[in-house]
């Protein structure tokens, strides 16, 4: 269970998992952040979260800019009175082969999945830390272990991995945990350009034999940050359907 007293701050819940995420901690009672590049996207999922009985703050900014994450989270704490909750869900998905990646993609991929990750925990921490408490959940991708013309995000989603890992040595002595979920593929915005067809011919090749949705992704999130789940921190959990499970030929 999580305590209703609890606040969550999630990044890029103006949409897709983000969104999820966040009805899901006001489902449970919890006061909800949504950071969102958008802010008009920002304001619909505080208007949804109400409409749930559930309550929320919208802050928009950009996750790989320091001061638009120091200026989000002094809101959070100024509004709300503390951060008990950060769930990373803010990300970017651009993909090319290696031959093609110009460096300004190359850098924008790194600068929102995996600088901004940094930010917003190093941020988050400060305030954790006073509180000696503090659940911390990352997003990285099955595409961390390699994903053929997807370079740029899928060295993004390992740094995603590496630093979770790193940030949950550093913050065990705080009372704050830090774990990371690797999604397969889910239908968000991030993928809705994708013909049914060809969602169908993806599913095949997922042992449980369908796409993942939002709420798959949602619900582990809502296990890690639980209050009883204060013994789980630096682990790697793939929510995929089991399609990095293995090899099959």
């Amino acid at each position: 269970m999580i305590d209703k007293e609890r606040v969550a701050f999630v990044s890029g819940a103006g949409s897709g998992i983000g969104r999820e995420v966040a009805l899901s901690l006001a489902g449970s009672g919890v006061k909800v952040v949504v950071f969102d590049l958008n802010a008009d996207h920002a304001a619909a999922t505080v208007k949804m979260l109400e409409e749930v009985g559930g309550s929320g703050l919208a802050v928009s900014g950009d996750v790989s800019n320091h001061e638009d994450v120091e200026h989000a989270v002094d809101a959070a704490v100024k509004n709300l009175g503390r951060i008990d909750i950060l769930v990373n869900c803010a990300g970017v998905l651009i993909d090319s082969t290696i031959k093609k990646l110009d460096e300004k993609t190359w850098d924008k991929v790194q600068s929102i999945n995996l600088k901004g990750t940094f930010l917003l925990i190093q941020a988050a921490m400060k305030v954790m830390s006073e509180q000696k408490y503090g659940r911390i959940v990352t997003l990285a991708s099955g595409a961390y272990l390699g994903n053929f013309g997807q370079a740029a995000y899928a060295a993004s989603k390992a740094g995603v991995v590496s630093l979770t890992k790193t940030a949950a040595l550093e913050c065990a002595k705080h009372g704050i945990t830090v774990n990371c979920v690797a999604p397969g593929l889910v239908k968000t915005p991030m993928t809705e350009g994708m013909p049914e067809e060809a969602y169908a011919a993806l599913a095949k090749g997922i042992p449980m034999g369908r796409i993942g949705e939002p709420r798959d992704i949602a619900n582990i999130i809502l296990a890690l940050v639980a209050d009883e789940s204060d013994y789980i921190t630096g682990q790697i959990i793939h929510v995929d359907g089991g399609a990095t499970t293995g090899i099959r030929m």
